[in-house]
């Protein structure tokens, strides 16, 4: 059984319910390490009127205790969650856990806290010195993101071949050999043969490029148009889908799959999974309210099962 470590996201939202409820179900998949010290935990279960399970391990000096404040934006805990990230990626790095899962945090609480980093996959990179892939979806399609937070007037600038290529290759390597997999246009219409757009000539390049380095018809050669992609005819085809950005890719997956969506860190030293939600501070701590732990269960199984 796989050990890892599980961050617990931003204290004062759903991370630390999510992580107490679901405990019974995961150690039957994995062996959790929870990233929270003893104070912060006996904190939380207190204020969710939640027992804490006898085989709940947490470790400790993870950062700063602070008072949670259910639902609030607040540097203390956006401190506290990234030490929590930092300390399941710590015991990844020293081989001590086999993958890390990650439950939400908050970009603002991170940025208050003077966390420079956008998100955990931005962390990723710099901690690893590897160019992390993001991939969200579930067992019924996977979006792959060629680009991620970035303005979208920047979008088409990043779509060179070169780059695409070494996306591509470092996707094949990460996923089933026997993935099908589709790559979207970025114009409407993919394009229109250059009526709306030229982008689309590199990503066609850079399709046969990463095909002959794989050595094999690994990407379908007939690039998606992007409003068509989702629909059923054309999702049944293909077990991912690569979007060139992120709105582009996400917001038809989670029209589609949002409770039961994960988001998967790829061509890293080890494995990250983690929830496809945020921290949903209006319903944090608020007891009279069902909570939905499908998207961390499904995270768990994921690394379970890779």
């Amino acid at each position: 059984m796989k050990k890892v470590a599980i961050s617990l996201g931003d204290l004062n939202g759903i991370g630390i319910e999510i992580a107490l409820k679901a405990h019974d179900s995961i150690k039957e998949l994995i062996e959790p390490i929870y990233c929270i010290d003893q104070a912060m935990l006996t904190q939380a279960a207190n204020l969710l009127g939640l027992d804490i399970p006898d085989d709940f391990n947490a470790t400790q000096n993870v950062g700063e205790s602070f008072d949670i404040k259910a639902g609030s934006i607040a540097k203390e805990s956006g401190a506290y969650s990234f030490s929590s990230f930092k300390k399941a990626v710590t015991l990844a790095q020293n081989g001590e856990v086999d993958a890390i899962c990650t439950l939400p945090i908050n970009k603002k609480a991170w940025e208050l806290a003077g966390v420079r980093y956008k998100g955990h996959t931005d962390a990723l990179r710099d901690f690893t010195k590897q160019d992390a892939i993001m991939m969200l979806g579930c067992t019924k399609l996977y979006v792959a993101l060629f680009t991620e937070h970035i303005p979208l007037q920047n979008v088409a600038s990043k779509i060179t071949k070169e780059r695409l290529v070494t996306f591509l290759n470092n996707l094949a390597k990460s996923i089933h050999p026997k993935s099908k997999v589709g790559v979207l246009g970025l114009n409407p219409h993919a394009g229109d043969n250059g009526v709306l757009g030229e982008e689309e000539n590199s990503i066609r390049q850079a399709i046969k490029e990463a095909n002959e380095i794989i050595g094999k018809i690994f990407y379908d050669e007939d690039i998606l148009v992007p409003d068509i992609a989702f629909t059923p005819h054309i999702r049944e085809r293909y077990s991912h889908l690569v979007a060139m950005y992120h709105d582009q890719g996400l917001a038809p997956l989670k029209a589609l799959y949002f409770e039961e969506s994960i988001n998967v860190s790829l061509n890293l030293p080890f494995l990250r999974t983690s929830v496809d939600h945020g921290t949903a501070f209006d319903i944090a701590y608020k007891k009279e309210r069902e909570l939905n732990t499908k998207s961390y269960i499904n995270a768990i199984q994921y690394i379970a099962m890779t």
